[in-house]
């Protein structure tokens, strides 16, 4: 119950009032947002940048709220450019990932992008011809695929293999040269985005030490190396949604500043983190249809599932859960080990396994704290065509009404 603040809990109980179904929906505290991201900032050293990367939540209340904190956006599609752009406070916005369609490329230089983070030769060479019909000279990154240390990996190795992200290391000169003899490609810097869910400190140090470590000999493939302002450390940090620990940003960032004191001519640092920084704000609370036993394993059959929530499924874990009974349970409830699951017709629709609650009942709620990064947004929601879960928001301690912040 730590887990939850007075604001979520009257929330969770006005949007269950309002339902006549059993509910499924998700609760955003903006308030919690807003002081996570405020700590964050605080702690960057000078010279560093961060950049929400939106695909991690896209939400409108969300980009709202985050817009006055963080240094810019980074968008991925035609369709998060229009996320960005709907947002009532401009802020910078970097273009990355790759299979950009000439329309998303377009659009984006129509709207003033501010970087495109090229990731193949091909890429440079289309981006130059529409840059040339829009009359713009575009800035850009180079986005390297490098070699890394043998040590450097995670559970999602974005770099350092066989990928679709970026330019290997061994054609990057070759790129450096179609950039800078594109007539409306204006080289401002690298992106490196080696890896996801970093969970160590320690690592995330030494792979921060290997790029400005080549940043220097990556700097001298340019014909123009003063015009390279930044190095993209994209972003990578993870969530421990099993132990609860906190990935440790301020030690990192005094590590951070201290390396770029000692680095001359040391770049304009930026992250571009997602999970880690929306991840924390988020619940998707379930109620419970039905509870039964099968084959001697316990189940608790809710409203809503995967569809709705896949994070549990994409990242192979058993989410933590928050029971809210009816009725507090008493000396005579059972504890039992419960698998959790949803209302598909499919032996994978499981949110959590075999843990151990007391007294559970139909009609209980269960939260799934962790549940602001990508949750939802990565879900099949229309498996099965069940409706779609609501969304609703937290702000000054409040449940806002109608869609959120910007009407």
């Amino acid at each position: 119950m730590a887990d939850l603040t007075v604001p979520v809990l009257e929330a969770i109980d006005r949007v269950r009032a309002a339902n006549p179904d059993p509910l499924a929906a998700f609760i955003y505290d903006l308030d919690a947002l807003q002081a996570h991201v405020r700590e964050v900032m605080d702690a960057l050293p000078p010279k560093v940048e961060l950049y929400y990367a939106i695909k991690a939540n896209s939400e409108a209340p969300l980009l709202e709220v985050l817009a006055p904190l963080v240094s810019g956006f980074e968008i991925s599609s035609g369709g998060e450019i229009e996320r960005v752009m709907t947002c009532p406070i401009r802020k910078p916005y970097v273009f990355s990932g790759p299979g950009k369609l000439d329309s998303d490329l377009r659009a984006a230089l129509a709207h003033q992008v501010e970087a495109i983070h090229v990731e193949s030769l091909n890429e440079i060479e289309r981006l130059q011809r529409l840059a040339n019909e829009a009359g713009r000279v575009q800035p850009v990154f180079i986005r390297i695929n490098p070699q890394l240390p043998a040590q450097q990996s995670s559970k999602l190795a974005m770099a350092g293999t066989a990928t679709p992200f970026g330019i290997d290391e061994s054609e990057l000169g070759e790129a450096v040269q179609r950039v800078d003899r594109a007539t409306h490609l204006c080289l401002k810097g690298f992106h490196v985005h080696a890896m996801s869910h970093q969970m160590s400190v320690e690592r995330h140090e030494q792979l921060l030490d290997f790029y400005l470590q080549r940043w220097g000999e990556w700097k001298t493939l340019a014909a123009y190396p003063e015009q390279l302002t930044h190095l993209n450390v994209g972003g990578g940090i993870g969530v421990d949604y099993l132990g609860g620990q906190r990935f440790d940003w301020q030690r990192l960032c005094r590590y951070l500043e201290r390396r770029l004191d000692d680095q001359p001519d040391a770049p304009i640092l930026r992250f571009e983190p997602g999970r880690y920084i929306s991840a924390f704000c988020g619940y998707y609370v379930i109620e419970v249809l039905d509870t039964k036993t099968s084959h001697g394993e316990h189940f608790i059959v809710c409203r809503g599932g995967t569809h709705q929530f896949r994070l549990p499924a994409a990242q192979s874990h058993d989410h933590p859960l928050i029971h809210l009974p009816q009725t507090p349970p008493t000396a005579e409830s059972t504890e039992r080990n419960w698998t959790v699951v949803g209302q598909l017709c499919t032996p994978k629709d499981v949110l959590s396994r075999q843990q151990p609650l007391t007294g559970v009942e139909v009609g209980d709620l269960l939260v799934l704290p962790m549940a602001g990064a990508y949750g939802y947004n990565i879900s099949h929601a229309d498996f099965l065509c069940h409706p779609r879960p609501p969304q609703h928001f937290v702000h000054r301690g409040a449940l806002l009404e109608g869609v959120g912040l910007w009407q």
